[in-house]
């Protein structure tokens, strides 16, 4: 007799659905790397304060060490992983590559997430919104300045999907 109690959950991830079962104290993050394999979301600094971790949670975008994966149960979740459609990027990832905001590439997925979820909610947000936005991603390599400018060419028309 373990005494280890699992719960069933079932989500969407990246469009498809998904059934797991886990503890009680499964992080959503553990779930997204260990059990589905994706492996985008990053474990940064495992208490919500570098953003390296962030996925969309219901059109949300949150850290995924933050989060039980038993909250998620009928939620619907998406991972860098989901953005490119088969061979061509999301228009966020271009821009990305196209203005140099990608170095080390380890806080990309979160930023590339948080810059969705602010564009799916508001398509046209001044530089000031997109700060904000991106407030709760750290980066250490390219600096700000290339990932705004990223986000603000998508938010113009620069081939937001």
């Amino acid at each position: 007799m373990s005494g280890t109690e699992y719960l069933g959950v079932k989500m969407t991830v990246n469009r498809r659905p998904v059934a797991v079962d886990v503890t009680g104290d499964e992080r959503l993050l553990d779930t997204l790397r260990t059990r589905l394999r994706l492996t985008g979301a990053k474990e940064g600094c495992g208490v919500g304060e570098c953003g390296a971790c962030t996925v969309i949670l219901n059109g949300r975008a949150v850290n995924s060490c933050l989060v039980l994966t038993a909250q998620c149960d009928g939620a619907e979740i998406e991972t860098v992983e989901g953005l490119a459609n088969g061979d061509a990027l999301h228009p966020l990832q271009d821009a990305f590559i196209q203005h140099g905001a990608v170095q080390c590439g380890f806080c990309t997925p979160g930023m590339l997430m948080t810059a969705k979820a602010l564009l799916d909610r508001k398509p046209d947000p001044s530089r000031d919104e997109i700060r904000e936005a991106i407030a709760g991603n750290l980066c250490r390599c390219t600096g700000y300045e290339q990932i705004i400018r990223a986000i603000e060419s998508v938010a113009k028309g620069g081939g937001r999907q």
